[in-house]
């Protein structure tokens, strides 16, 4: 061994025990490790899955899974311990032993929350790391699958395609959010208006509830399946997995985008999509991006369709000739495909990539950004387009992503589960802006301009109560200091309209004492 092999070798060593030596000193720690050492098997050492902030793993681990560039700084409140299980009686004794401890729990599976809520508190805090637990069991004989809550929905899609060519499931463009997170908040992507919701294609499911007991769906009761199908599961314990059924695709799907700047015809577009989007055939989704951008050195605005057709371009194109004209929609604009090749479309992946790009976590990779939500119950006019394109190009950065409803989204219940926006819903809004600079002039100047066209857009979206989508969190819209009714029906009726009263009664049922909680959680009714 060389000298300098020797010295580094030392150095690490070194710097091994004081860690251990530091952890060792710190009070919550030991009390943590002594608690989960009795609740665990023996055999296993518990320390491998905590990290004190003086483990030198602790930082790659924590930011691992932070996905907003906002949260990952230095003024960031930070965990005390972070919990990363690598079976399920190590959830339950987390659960048992966070309580005994006196710490709250925050519970992360991809860690995409937009406000960091999986992740931060400016409480002193534990997180419950989930991304250990990500089997996947597909069973094509009835077309299910068990998926655990570490698990991404592109290492969901890539086993679904494994296995079949034919099914798919109503889940997400992003292949690198969490199945947990996804799925208790509802989940949509571009299956949504042939199929509806992923948490509509939930048929079971394994909880861990505040006594640390692993609960499955008959176990549990119906009330509380029903409440994490799209209430936030976060409120109510910590999901282990979900069994969830496949659907159907064709062997071919086909994919289009046009975009149209203002001196085309883009506003005639973004007119008649509000119109036919929500209302042409069931097998097509389409998504309209509404941007500022510099053309010429002007100003202006693009609009852009982004659109997926179960089935082949001849269909698509036939169909839109007839409803949607104004397009220009050609053969020569659209791509055939294999499913589970649009879903690396839909992530811009470029042309060709194989679908084991599915499985890259890109863990460490985040931009700083905001986002809002809104629902759009009847089409905005023209003239409420052009002023909507001059308070945009006004602002500079924000852009709208519009994602059409209607198809089977019209057809379940708005109390059938926690998610409310169904019939009587056009399209909702997405408010996206993303910057890459640091430091809070920045951030400041992007989240106001955010909330400026979103208080621009009070008059054309849904009112009483202004609706939002859960999975696009925003903290704007409310937030819990004492978790009370009150405080938690600012932000419930947005999220779950009339169903913010079950959930209440549900939380009450299962969490009375409010261990399970987040700064927008479901409060009990004893608070």
């Amino acid at each position: 061994m060389s000298i300098s092999m020797a010295i580094s070798l030392l150095f690490s060593l070194l710097f091994l025990n004081i860690s251990i030596s530091s952890a060792a000193s710190n009070p919550t720690y030991q009390s943590l490790l002594q608690c989960l050492s009795q609740s665990i098997n023996p055999s296993q050492n518990v320390s491998t899955i905590l990290f004190s902030n003086t483990n030198p793993s602790y930082a790659s681990v924590l930011q691992a899974y932070i996905r907003n560039a906002r949260f990952n700084t230095s003024s960031t409140p930070k965990p005390v311990i972070i919990i990363t299980p690598l079976e399920e009686s190590h959830v339950s004794a987390a659960v048992i032993c966070s309580q005994k401890v006196g710490f709250q729990l925050k519970i992360r599976s991809g860690g995409h929350d937009y406000e960091g809520l999986s992740y931060v508190s400016d409480k002193p805090f534990f997180v419950l790391d989930m991304f250990n637990l990500r089997s996947i069991s597909i069973d094509m004989t009835d077309e299910s699958a068990w998926v655990e809550t570490g698990a991404t929905l592109g290492e969901l899609y890539y086993n679904i395609w494994e296995k079949s060519n034919v099914h798919g499931f109503p889940a997400g463009l992003c292949p690198t959010v969490g199945v947990g997170g996804h799925l208790s908040g509802a989940g949509y992507g571009t299956l949504m208006r042939k199929y509806g919701l992923s948490s509509d294609y939930i048929v079971d499911s394994k909880i861990v509830n505040v006594d640390g007991k692993i609960l499955d769906r008959k176990a549990m009761g119906e009330d509380l399946f029903w409440a994490i199908r799209g209430g936030g599961a976060a409120s109510f314990g910590v999901v282990l997995a979900y069994k969830v059924k496949l659907v159907r695709v064709p062997e071919t799907v086909t994919v289009f985008r046009l975009e149209r700047l203002l001196a085309d015809n883009a506003t005639d577009i973004a007119l008649k999509w509000q119109s036919i989007a929500p209302t042409t055939d069931e097998n097509l989704f389409m998504r309209m991006l509404l941007q500022p951008v510099t053309r010429n050195r002007q100003r202006t605005m693009r609009v852009t369709v982004n659109g997926q057709y179960l089935g082949n371009a001849d269909g698509v194109v036939a169909l839109l000739s007839k409803d949607f004209p104004e397009l220009g929609l050609k053969n020569e604009n659209c791509t055939e495909m294999r499913w589970i090749d649009s879903v690396l479309w839909w992530a811009n992946f470029d042309a060709g990539t194989p679908p084991t790009a599915l499985l890259d976590r890109n863990v460490n990779d985040a931009d700083f950004l905001k986002r809002k939500s809104d629902y759009v119950q009847t089409p905005i006019s023209k003239n409420g387009l052009e002023s909507l394109w001059q308070k945009m190009v006004e602002l500079g950065n924000v852009g709208l992503a519009c994602n059409a409803y209607g198809g089977r989204m019209d057809e379940i219940d708005d109390k059938e589960t926690p998610f409310p926006h169904r019939k009587g819903n056009l399209y909702k809004i997405q408010y996206s802006v993303n910057w890459n600079e640091p430091g809070n002039e920045t951030e400041m100047n992007r989240t106001s301009q955010a909330k400026a066209l979103h208080e621009f857009m009070t008059q054309f979206v849904s009112k009483n109560p202004r609706r939002a989508y859960l999975n696009y969190r925003d903290i704007d819209i409310g937030v819990a200091e004492n978790w009370s009714y009150e405080e938690g029906k600012v932000y419930g009726e947005s999220y779950f309209a009339g169903n913010y009263e079950r959930l209440v009664d549900v939380k009450t049922a299962v969490d009375p004492n409010n261990f399970f909680r987040n700064e927008q959680s479901i409060p009990p009714r004893t608070k």
